[in-house]
């Protein structure tokens, strides 16, 4: 299976402590580059999801977001240092008496140490969202996937179409051949009347030669099993499909340039089309 450079995953994990949504897309890109934005609290786990990315990644430019919404009602349970309450009542009291004045219960809960909150185990919420991160990049593996095997169903219905312009082309050589043949004979009989049968043939084999371009078509066969090849063992084969595209290429200039017949020259810009369309949906896969 061949893999799309281009997808989008999401993923939420929910628990006691709150939310994390997990996000991940990407876009074609020569190399894997990764960006990862996710809250402060969390940067720690950079190192661990871009390992992950590069596990299961290899080209595209991919982007990381993190979205994490706290849970209000999971915040520790309130405690009082009831010592250090008392000791702060005692001497507040003592200064009352100095000063005549009220002590106010909001001042002493509000001193540094009095009320304490139970922090969050952060560890089992690190543990959760890394399994949320797992998921999301499965789904998001699934996601180039599916597409992949649209761009994979694209191509080789392109593939299939150079081979019947490779037919029409194979079909119209002995017609064409022919043509030649005429047209050089009657060029030289309105030049002279005496036709020396072995220069006209030898004429005919140059031609022939110069005009022949049955090598380019069996290249471009060829082509197109190595590329249907290529497709069936799937993997990361983006850039060994470019490089495919580039042959082809330089056979369908190759035989337009041969071309001396309209049939032929469609030929080889209906393969330039092809090709073309081929090739800008191989700059998406990995």
């Amino acid at each position: 299976m061949i893999h799309s450079m281009t997808a989008y995953a999401r993923r939420e994990i929910k628990g006691e402590w709150g939310t994390g949504t997990w996000e991940v897309r990407s876009v074609n890109q020569r190399y894997l580059e990764t960006f990862i934005r996710a809250p402060e609290q969390f940067r720690g786990m950079e190192p661990v999801i871009r390992e992950r990315l590069r596990k299961h990644l290899q080209r595209g430019k991919v982007e990381v977001f993190l979205k994490f919404v706290a849970n209000p009602a999971h915040v520790g349970e309130l405690s009082i240092n009831q010592s250090l309450a008392e000791q702060l009542i005692n001497s507040a009291k003592w200064v009352q008496q100095q000063s005549n004045g009220d002590i106010n219960p909001v001042d002493i809960l509000r001193w540094p140490g009095v009320m304490e909150a139970q922090e969050v185990d952060m560890d089992s919420v690190n543990t959760a969202l890394i399994t949320g991160l797992d998921q999301v990049i499965e789904d998001f593996k699934s996601a180039r996937g599916d597409e992949g095997a649209n761009l994979e169903e694209m191509i080789a219905t392109r593939l299939t179409a150079i081979l019947e312009q490779v037919d029409i082309v194979e079909a119209h050589m002995p017609e064409i051949t022919k043509w030649q043949r005429e047209k050089l004979v009657q060029k030289l009989e309105d030049l002279t009347t005496n036709i020396d049968e072995s220069r006209l043939e030898q004429e005919l084999i140059y031609l022939a030669q110069k005009q022949d371009v049955a090598e380019e078509l069996d290249r471009l066969k060829s082509h197109v099993k190595e590329t249907r090849k290529i497709l069936n063992k799937g993997g990361a084969c983006g850039r060994r499909l470019d490089f495919m595209m580039q042959e082809f290429n330089r056979e369908a200039n190759t035989l337009a340039s041969k071309s001396i017949n309209s049939d032929i020259t469609n030929a080889a810009v209906e393969l330039k089309v092809l090709i073309e369309q081929m090739r800008e949906q191989i700059q998406n896969i990995e």
